[in-house]
C-alpha cells in the first residue's frame, strides 16, 4: 500500500483509513500505516497481554499482532480479516481488523473533538470523530492503546531524573505545548516540570497554540511568555505541521524554536518537518532527549 499520500506540507489536511470492527467504523491516520495484508497465522506469546495475539514475520521483520477488537472490549477476533501494519513510536505493530473500507482526505478542522460522553479523561482512546456521508468514523488513539498494553513503550517521567543539574536555570524559560491527547499532555507537562521547566502553557491543538502566540505578539510580550514551542503532529483544528509553518513564516514569530514531538517522526515526516523550519524533531518516548533539546535551543 502506498502511504506517501499526504498533501504538500503544512496544508492542515490528513488521510484517514476507514476500517470496520464488529460492524462499526473506525479510523487511523494513513501516516502511521506501512501496509495492509490479509490475516496471517501468528505464534502466540506465553503470558502475554490478552490483546496480543502473537508474533509473525511477513518478511525479515518481526511484528507483534494486536487484537483490536479485544482492545475495544468487543470480544476476540476470528482467524480472518486483515492486518493493518503500522510504524510509530519506533514500533512495528499489526492491528487485526475485520475489513478495510477506504481512505478519506479531510482537514484537521473537520475533525470533531469527542464530547464528554465519549472522551472526558486520560483513559479515552478516541482522539476525534469525522462525519463522511452521514456516517460517523471514530479515530482511535493508537498510542494510548499500545501504552495500555505495554506501559514501558510510553513516556517515562523518570527519564528526566538525571537531568536536575539545570533545574533552577530552566525556570527562566517559558515553554508552550500543543498536544491533544489528555494523557500525553499531562505526561509531557509533568516531565518538564520535574526537570525544572515550570513556566508552561499547555494547549489541546495547534489553533489554540497559534492564537496564544498571536495574542502575545500583538501585546508585544511574546518573548516573555514563549521561549520554545513543542508540538505534536496529529491534532484537531490545526495540526503540528501547519502550526510550524505559521510560526516559521511569520517575521514576528519565526525566531521561536519549534520542536516537533510526535509518534509519527520517521524519515519522511522528518523531511516534512525540516522543510517547514522545525528546529528539532523527536519521537514521543524520548522525554529525556526532549529536555536536552530544549536546553540546547533556549539556553
Amino acid at each position: 500500500m502506498d502511504t506517501n499520500i499526504l498533501l504538500e506540507n503544512g496544508t492542515n489536511e490528513l488521510e484517514v483509513l476507514e476500517f470496520i470492527l464488529d460492524g462499526n467504523s473506525y479510523g487511523i491516520n494513513v501516516a502511521k500505516i506501512t501496509e495492509i495484508i490479509p490475516y496471517q497465522k501468528v505464534t502466540p506469546i506465553p503470558n502475554a497481554h490478552p490483546s496480543i495475539e502473537g508474533i509473525f514475520m511477513p518478511r525479515d521483520l518481526m511484528i507483534t499482532a494486536i487484537d483490536l477488537k479485544n482492545c475495544l472490549q468487543r470480544g476476540q477476533s476470528e482467524e480472518k480479516g486483515l492486518f493493518i501494519i503500522t510504524h510509530f513510536n519506533k514500533l512495528d505493530i499489526a492491528f487485526h481488523v475485520d475489513q478495510v473500507i477506504g481512505i478519506h482526505r479531510v482537514a484537521w478542522s473537520e475533525i470533531i473533538k469527542p464530547g464528554t460522553t465519549v472522551s472526558n479523561s486520560e483513559d479515552a482512546i478516541s482522539t476525534g470523530i469525522i462525519k463522511i456521508n452521514e456516517k460517523l468514523i471514530i479515530i482511535l488513539d493508537f498510542e494510548k492503546i499500545i501504552t495500555d498494553i505495554s506501559p514501558e513503550t510510553g513516556i517515562m517521567i523518570s527519564d528526566v531524573d538525571d537531568l536536575s543539574d539545570k533545574k533552577q536555570e530552566r525556570m527562566n524559560y517559558p515553554v508552550l505545548i500543543a498536544e491533544d491527547s489528555p494523557l500525553l499532555n499531562k505526561l509531557i507537562v509533568d516531565s518538564l516540570r520535574r526537570a525544572g521547566y515550570g513556566d508552561l502553557i499547555h494547549t489541546e491543538n495547534g489553533q489554540e497554540a497559534w492564537d496564544i502566540i498571536c495574542g502575545f505578539a500583538k501585546d508585544g510580550n511574546l518573548d516573555a511568555h514563549v521561549k520554545c514551542l513543542i508540538t505534536d503532529i496529529e491534532m484537531p483544528l490545526m495540526d503540528g505541521h501547519r502550526l510550524t509553518k505559521l510560526v516559521k513564516s511569520n517575521d514576528e514569530t519565526k525566531h521561536i524554536p519549534v520542536i516537533i514531538f510526535s509518534s509519527l517522526v520517521n524519515e519522511d515526516m522528518r523531511k516534512k518537518g525540516e522543510s517547514l523550519g522545525a528546529d528539532a524533531q523527536l519521537s514521543k518516548p524520548e522525554i529525556g532527549n526532549l529536555v536536552k533539546v530544549i536546553d540546547s535551543l533556549v539556553m
